[in-house]
């Protein structure tokens, strides 16, 4: 049985738990006055205040800086890397079935719609040879010089709808990667081997697989908004010792001071894939 000595502590023990809440003999709220609590709160609030403007302040700063159609540091990849479309680097088919190239030939043709006839129409018709330098006014919108599918003959799909891969000469497409103010110096042309003793006969679309002078430079996703890189199709003219082997393809960007034999990023100016047609 509990002594009645305990009943007084307990109360005084949950008094004093109450207290620390709120004490009606003092006024204070866990521990501070109302006064009390008004400064700090007023402390809190002017300290906070300060923080976000002073971050206000420098995200302002920093934002005036800052281009919106070139990025502040370029310095990193100064030099584009060549891609291949169909978007793979090991190309097998059969090329008496048509369900086995079909995906390439459906990406094929969706990567040139933008360089239909109809959309290119819309651009410049630029002289080649020489740069299309414009004018460097922020609002100005760039614009963009023609290219247009017809130039890849017969890897265009315009001449034979399965870009080559019925019959057993497959294009592909190779691209430079977009880099802005980007002026290649000399003649960039495509040159492509076939790693075998026996050279493979190749054609090359626009004539000799060359970039022209007047694609360049690129003035940013913003700013050039139409823009498209320039093309060269390249047609394999394999024979029938080709078939049923893999062949290791590699195309390298020639003729102009953009690298393309750094070890440490193989995509740097060169790219190397796989060809295997089934019979």
């Amino acid at each position: 049985m509990a002594s009645t000595e305990d009943k007084p502590a307990n109360k005084e023990n949950a008094s004093s738990w109450k207290d620390s809440f709120y004490n009606p003999r003092t006024g204070e709220v866990m521990g501070r006055t109302a006064s009390s609590w008004a400064l700090i709160l007023l402390f809190y609030f002017v300290f906070y205040c300060f923080l976000a403007g002073m971050f206000a302040l420098t995200m302002w700063v920093m934002l005036l800086t800052l281009d919106d159609n070139v990025p502040k540091y370029r310095d990193r990849v100064p030099t584009p890397g060549l891609v291949i479309r169909p978007h793979s680097l090991d190309i097998t088919f059969n090329k008496s079935d048509p369900l086995k190239y079909s995906q390439y030939v459906q990406h094929l043709e969706s990567f040139l719609q933008s360089y239909n006839d109809t959309e290119q129409e819309k651009n410049e018709d630029c002289p080649p040879g020489d740069y299309f330098m414009q004018d460097n006014s922020e609002e100005q919108v760039k614009k963009t010089c023609r290219f247009k599918r017809s130039l890849l003959s017969f890897c265009s799909g315009l001449y034979d709808v399965n870009f080559g891969y019925s019959e057993g000469k497959p294009c592909v497409l190779l691209k430079m990667n977009r880099i802005i103010g980007l002026m290649p110096r000399g003649d960039p042309y495509i040159n492509c081997t076939v790693k075998r003793d026996n050279p493979v006969q190749m054609q090359y679309f626009p004539s000799e697989g060359r970039f022209d002078k007047m694609y360049f430079p690129y003035y940013g996703k913003k700013a050039h908004e139409n823009y498209v890189q320039p093309l060269v199709a390249v047609k394999l003219h394999l024979s029938k010792e080709d078939y049923n082997k893999e062949l290791p393809v590699e195309c390298r960007v020639e003729g102009s001071d953009l690298r393309n034999n750094d070890e440490r990023d193989k995509f740097l100016g060169r790219v190397t894939f796989r060809i295997k047609v089934l019979e």
